[in-house]
C-alpha cells in the first residue's frame, strides 16, 4: 500500500500537486504527514481490534471466523438490529454457503440461536445464547472500560466530530468497495 511517501519519507509527489499550493512554511508537507499519521493509527487499531477478536476465539477454542461472526451477531443484538444469516455474511465476507456450516457449529456448541421473530416466518435472526453472553461481557469488559475512559477525555463536540470524520471514511470505503473494488481491484498496471 502507498501512503504517498517514498521508502525515504519524501513526499511521492509535489506536496502542492496533492495539498494545494505550499506556503513557505511547507503546510502541505505538514499536513501530508498528519494524514499519514492518522491513516497509521486507524490501520494499527484495524489490527489490534483483530488481535482482540483473535485472542478472544481462543479464550473460547474458536476458529478465529467463528469467533468474528459471534462479536458481530452480539454487537448487532446490543445495537437493537439482530442479524440475519444473510446480513451476517457480508459482515463477515462469507458465502451463504461458508456461513450455514459456520452458524451450524455455533449452534451446536451452543453460542447462538436462530429465531423466527418477523412476521415472515421465513426470516431467520440469529441470537446469542443466554450462556454466551456473561462469558462475552467478561472478556471484552475491561476493553469497554478502557476505551470509554480514554473516549471521556475528549469533550461532546469532538468526539462528533471524530464520528463524522469515521462515518466520511467509512462511507468512502464502502463506496470504492462497490465500485473501483467491486471485482477485487483495479486493473493491474502493464509489466
Amino acid at each position: 500500500m502507498t501512503n504517498g511517501r517514498g521508502a525515504d519519507g519524501s513526499s511521492a509527489a509535489d506536496p502542492a500537486d496533492r495539498h494545494g499550493t505550499a506556503d513557505e512554511g511547507g503546510t502541505a508537507d505538514r499536513d501530508a504527514v498528519r494524514v499519514d499519521r492518522v491513516m497509521d493509527g486507524l490501520r494499527a487499531f484495524g489490527a489490534n481490534y483483530t488481535e482482540f477478536t483473535r485472542r478472544f476465539a481462543a479464550w473460547l477454542g474458536l476458529h478465529s471466523t467463528d469467533a468474528a461472526a459471534l462479536v458481530e451477531i452480539l454487537y448487532a443484538e446490543d445495537q437493537g438490529a439482530p442479524l440475519s444469516p444473510a446480513r451476517l455474511s457480508e459482515r463477515v465476507s462469507l458465502s451463504s454457503g461458508a456461513t450455514a456450516i459456520l452458524l451450524k457449529r455455533l449452534e451446536q456448541a451452543g453460542h447462538i440461536v436462530r429465531t423466527r421473530e418477523s412476521a415472515d416466518r421465513r426470516v431467520v435472526t440469529l441470537r446469542s445464547s443466554p450462556d454466551i453472553r456473561p462469558r462475552a461481557m467478561a472478556f471484552f469488559g475491561p476493553y469497554s472500560e478502557r476505551m470509554a475512559e480514554a473516549m471521556a477525555a475528549y469533550p461532546p463536540e469532538e468526539i462528533e466530530r471524530f464520528e463524522q470524520f469515521l462515518g466520511t471514511l467509512r462511507s468512502t470505503m464502502d463506496a470504492l468497495l462497490a465500485n473501483e473494488y467491486e471485482n477485487g481491484g483495479p486493473t493491474p498496471p502493464a509489466s
